[in-house]
């Protein structure tokens, strides 16, 4: 068990590297790397790990950037994604989204809940674990990914080529400074319709694809009712998020529709279910296809590493001991410590949800401003994450 000396002295060690840990954050902040071009941030994330004396630091072959700290047997990761969505409309924003604002101890920029803002404290807290005796028997990685577009899928291509598996993972993404133990799944359809073109001004000569997928469309709006639900990950959701059309011209009968459907699954769905539920929604005909989207774009680094769009449910119950573990460490840190769970998808759908490796998340900021344009988070969190991310291999069973 940790005395209390120990916890003393780290928040001092924090407090001493408060300054160097907000500069750190600005400058990683102040790096775009939208649509997964990390090569940029992911060397200065490099550079400061290299500072703090991480006993290796390198590139994986997806493009991500990875820093060891300790040789012990047991194998603890954190996962933080240092890519971002893109700003959208430049107008849309009262500040420059990459330098910031920081207004009442509160920053507020891209990236600044999501997820730049618990890479340092992951990065110092493993510097610190190791000098104040936390990491004893551990081998720690930070993995610092690109996430936004395929999540899951940069740690599965991690364990799959580097041939490093951890015991333990802990995942970055914004929980308000509590310990979070699961969220829904989702899976990702494509319905697509054929018709047959015919110039506008003689339409009844041809088969509009759009108008076949407009009983569906009105079919799915209504269906939410009928979804799974569960005590703790809530009710499955269902969102039509996109339509593409391909037509000759405006002024032409479009041949082929395709909707996106976003499918949030709770515990008791599957894809395969799911799949035949749209199917049957659909009917049989031949006009009509209900696939099961496919990820397969290259990394920046030219890296291909296809996958399903599954991304499975997962989670922990309270009293499970890595849960616990994180419990304690806010406990001993800061007096108590509360467990909740995300709305969105995180890696933990590879970490947990396929690899069956235990994890948690933690990290500052609430996840309700992510993807906005006042995505932010409280400089004071910043820092103070660092401590709990330096504690937390000590209170591992």
């Amino acid at each position: 068990m940790v005395d209390q000396s120990k916890i003393n002295l780290l928040k001092a060690r924090v407090a001493e590297q408060r300054e160097a840990i907000l500069k750190f954050f600005k400058e990683i902040i102040a790096i775009p790397s939208m649509d997964g071009q990390i090569r940029e941030v992911g060397e200065r994330v490099a550079e400061e790990m290299r500072t703090l004396g991480f006993d290796d630091v390198w590139w994986d072959k997806m493009g991500n950037i990875v820093g060891r700290v300790g040789d012990g047997p047991r194998i603890l990761l954190y996962d933080s994604h240092i890519d971002t969505v893109g700003i959208g409309d430049p107008n849309a924003w009262a500040w420059d989204p990459f330098k910031g604002k920081e207004e009442d101890g509160i920053f507020y920029a891209r990236g600044a809940c999501d997820e730049k803002q618990s890479t340092p404290g992951m990065i110092y807290g493993l510097a610190l674990a190791r000098e104040l005796g936390f990491l004893n028997g551990w081998t720690a990685y930070y993995f610092g990914n690109m996430e936004e577009w395929n999540d899951g899928q940069a740690p599965h291509a991690f364990v799959q080529t580097e041939g490093i598996k951890p015991d333990f993972v802990v995942i970055g993404e914004p929980t308000k400074m509590q310990v979070y133990r699961g969220h829904k799944g989702r899976v990702e359809f494509a319905i697509t319709a054929r018709g047959k073109s015919a110039h506008a001004a003689s339409n009844f000569l041809g088969d509009n694809a759009i108008y076949k997928l407009l009983p569906i469309i009105e079919r799915l709006s209504k269906i939410e009712p009928e979804l799974g639900d569960h005590e703790f990950l809530g009710h499955g959701r269902l969102t039509v998020t996109d339509m593409h059309v391909k037509t000759p011209s405006i002024n032409a009968v479009p041949d082929e529709a395709t909707i996106y459907i976003d499918r949030r699954i709770t515990f008791g769905e599957t894809p395969e279910a799911e799949l035949q539920r749209l199917k049957d929604i659909v009917g049989p005909r031949d006009d009509i296809e209900v696939r099961i989207l496919v990820y397969d774009e290259p990394s920046y680094t030219g890296f291909v590493f296809p996958l399903d769009k599954i991304y499975p449910a997962w989670a922990y119950e309270e009293s499970h001991p890595f849960v616990q573990a994180g419990v304690k460490a806010g406990e001993l840190l800061y007096g108590s410590m509360t467990t909740g769970k995300w709305d969105f998808s995180t890696n933990g759908i590879y970490w947990a949800g396929k690899a069956g490796i235990p994890s948690i998340g933690f990290g500052p900021g609430d996840e309700v401003h992510a993807h906005t344009v006042i995505d932010q988070v409280k400089l004071d969190d910043v820092v103070r994450a660092t401590e709990w991310y330096a504690l937390l291999p000590a209170m591992i069973e």
